[in-house]
């Protein structure tokens, strides 16, 4: 018999979620981004049954958290099924990012896109935006912006721009 787990890196952009009402296990979508092209980028479902594993998803886990997933896919039999991922075991790669001034935390709130790390802030509507490694990416006017920002900024790299 062979072993058909696979292992995907991604960010998880949203809270976590029990999958039941007795929290024996828990949900969450995985944003699975391969390349730094946003057209690859996948949100896949997963689903955690193994309660040591589901009492780390609900409890210790935020958005921004980049994880390492190992499990296997659960492909759709019929047309009104998703698709998901039975987690086996995961990892956590990188904790969200902090803001630098903890009091911008009741205002502010991190925010990934794949790999890519914006600020939103109440007080104000624009967005600034950096790569996860840390180089400038720009400023989003606003919210809704922050797509356009991104695919500029890619198409200045694909070309060789900056």
């Amino acid at each position: 018999m062979t072993d058909n787990a696979i292992a995907l890196d991604g960010y998880l952009d949203e809270e976590t979620v029990p999958g039941d009402l007795h929290g024996s296990t828990a949900r969450f979508r995985l944003t699975v981004s391969p390349t730094d092209e946003r057209t690859d980028e996948m949100i896949l479902p997963c689903s955690v049954a193994d309660p040591e594993l589901v009492h780390a998803v609900l409890h210790d886990l935020v958005p921004g958290d980049k994880l390492r997933v190992t499990g296997y896919l659960r492909l759709p039999r019929t047309p009104d099924e998703s698709m998901w991922l039975a987690v086996t075991t995961l990892t956590v790669l990188e904790t969200a990012p902090l803001p630098a001034d903890p009091a911008a935390v009741a205002t502010a709130v991190i925010e990934r896109y794949g790999p890519y790390v914006c600020c939103i802030d109440a007080d104000t509507d624009q967005v600034p935006v950096w790569t996860e490694a840390g180089k400038w990416v720009g400023r989003a006017d606003t919210p809704g912006d922050i797509g356009d920002l991104l695919e500029a900024f890619e198409q200045r790299h694909a070309t060789g721009g900056e």
